[in-house]
């Protein structure tokens, strides 16, 4: 098992490593900073350092087949890493922060819409949540501006677990159908902002949703006869 160091500290950029595992392109490492594709949220991208100062670059991080696992994915396989070798590794953190920005504004999104949420994914310009709206209606203009009203709260987010037991007495607290929860790897992971969300997720997020800078809701679609898809873009 990988220890994921980015579920105790999103904001780690780089940090020195052992290689523990070698398939090809696919490298493991006894900790990692690196998100896994994973609930939405896209697999970081960034670098192994060398001895040498040479860098090899990481185009996509993934789960393993074993619970704990990650995977980070090199462009080919001509490296010459070897096992017990201690190196250095740095995310792409442009990309990781607005991704983070955008996963916690994704959850300030859900709490505006008091519905199922059936989809979603997070970007790094762009995001998108799905609803099954039913007879709920939405007006983009009005989102934009409460998002941004919440925004300004400038709330601390907080993460905390809950048992499977617990979340099975509370399944309200599960928002999105299309992933659930993972069951039997121990407690659950939740976030918290404060007066305003509170559900299990996996994802990095920011320390205070003041973080996250202005958000506009772009497009909203219809998706089927109760499906909408709703897409948020920062507004720089």
């Amino acid at each position: 098992m990988t220890n994921a160091v980015f579920i105790s500290d999103s904001y780690m950029e780089e940090i020195e490593v052992s290689v523990t595992s070698i398939d090809g392109h696919s490298i493991q490492f006894d900790s990692t900073i690196f998100y896994p594709l994973g609930g939405g949220q896209p697999g970081d991208t960034g670098w192994i350092e060398v001895e040498d100062g040479r860098r090899l670059n990481i185009v996509d991080s993934r789960k393993g087949e074993t619970h704990g696992d990650v995977l980070h994915l090199l462009e080919d396989e001509n490296h010459d890493l070897i096992l017990g070798q201690t190196v250095k590794i740095g995310i792409d953190w442009d990309r990781r922060y607005c991704h983070m920005k955008m996963h916690t504004a994704m959850h300030l999104l859900g709490s505006l819409i008091p519905v199922p949420v059936t989809g979603g994914s997070v970007g790094a310009v762009k995001s998108r949540l799905d609803f099954n709206l039913g007879e709920h209606k939405l007006d983009k203009e009005e989102l934009t501006i409460k998002i941004n009203k919440l925004i300004d709260t400038a709330s601390d987010v907080h993460f905390d677990s809950i048992t499977e037991q617990e979340l099975d007495e509370n399944p309200d607290l599960v928002r999105t159908m299309s992933v659930q929860p993972p069951r039997g790897v121990g407690d659950i992971r939740m976030v918290r902002i404060q007066g305003v969300d509170y559900q299990p997720c996996g994802g990095t997020h920011v320390n205070n949703i003041s973080e996250i800078g202005k958000i506009r809701i772009s497009k909203i679609e219809n998706k089927g006869k109760q499906n909408r898809r709703v897409h948020l873009v920062f507004d720089d």
